[in-house]
């Protein structure tokens, strides 16, 4: 086991920034902006801003490809469990993007050891025109630093429902 886990860890230990898995596919980006990666705040920033868009307005994908590792996975639970890629979550959620989608933080949790992160963030959301449907779950992010910037390696969500409520821990604390 431990050959194993050193084989996985060596090309990070001696400075590669990427060794995509065997058969991953590395998609071509644009450079990430340094406020967006430099922070995990500033990761978390960038994270929902490209996915607020109005009806019809331009997408920001190129911007929101360059958050992530080549390898990313994005994990939607719900009554089935859907996993894409990146290319296949463009291709899954430009319907929704395409008739406005608006997606913001409310709450926050952040477990950090060295250079490996996990963030917790619950949002509230709205699709489509108007007003539009409101919704609120939680993502679950993993996040690895390089020594020069974050990386997202995972995004697991899944959207509140009755089943599912969200618990008061995920919920922002009220203030009198």
């Amino acid at each position: 086991m431990r050959t194993l886990l050193a084989c996985c860890l060596l090309p990070l230990a001696s400075g590669c920034r990427h060794t995509p898995a065997r058969g991953a596919e590395v998609t071509d980006s644009i450079a990430a902006r340094p406020e967006d990666v430099s922070t995990l705040d500033g990761a978390m920033r960038a994270f929902y801003d490209v996915v607020n868009v109005a009806p019809d307005a331009p997408r920001q994908w190129a911007r929101d490809r360059a958050l992530y590792s080549p390898w990313v996975h994005f994990v939607a639970i719900g009554r089935t469990v859907e996993v894409y890629d990146h290319a296949r979550f463009v291709e899954a959620t430009e319907l929704l993007v395409r008739v406005g989608f608006r997606e913001w933080e409310v709450h926050r949790t952040v477990r950090r050891y060295g250079n490996i992160a996990h963030v917790e963030s619950t949002y509230e959301s709205r699709s489509g025109p108007g007003e539009g449907k409101p919704g609120r779950g939680v993502n679950h992010l993993q996040f690895y630093f390089d020594g020069t910037r974050w990386w997202v390696t995972s995004v697991v969500w899944q959207t509140e429902d009755a089943a599912n409520p969200l618990p008061p821990e995920l919920l922002p604390t009220s203030t009198p």
